[in-house]
């Protein structure tokens, strides 16, 4: 077992109650050619605010105003073969910018979905947070016995 956990940041893009996801390219068939949401990990010395920014900058090429990002849930996951991680989920209803997908090699799609009907192969780690999200939750677990 791992000695660590890993902090991960979510991004939630809300127009109109609609959610940006992004289709992975990923060399593991677990996830590829599934749906996730805009997200990466926490890098030494970031703070989390930092890290969302970053990644909607990296990913879908908008910029976001660490003022106008609401934390609305956390997630603790754990999996099977996966090391133990801390997802944070970030909503904002605020940006500059019209999301485009920045990196090719790890998605082949960006798309926006109602909250209330998301797509088959969502990858159960983010639409947990979702799920989290949508219900008022401001913590959950996932994968711990």
């Amino acid at each position: 077992m791992p000695d660590r956990h890993l902090i991960d940041v979510h991004l939630l893009l809300i127009d109109r109650d609609r959610v940006l996801l992004s289709k992975r390219r990923d060399p593991d068939p677990t996830f590829d050619g599934r749906w996730h949401l805009p997200a990466g990990k926490l890098d030494a010395g970031e703070s989390v605010l930092h890290a969302v920014v970053r990644e909607a900058d990296e990913e879908i090429g908008v910029r976001v105003d660490p003022g106008d990002l609401r934390l609305v849930h956390t997630l603790h996951v754990t999996g099977p073969g996966r090391e133990p991680r801390l997802g944070l989920f970030f909503e904002t209803r605020r940006w500059h910018g019209e999301p485009v997908n920045r990196e090719p090699e790890k998605c082949s799609e960006l798309d926006w979905f109602p909250l209330e009907d998301l797509p088959d192969g969502l990858i159960e780690y983010p639409a947990a947070g979702i799920r989290g999200y949508r219900a008022g939750s401001t913590f959950g677990t996932l994968g711990w016995a």
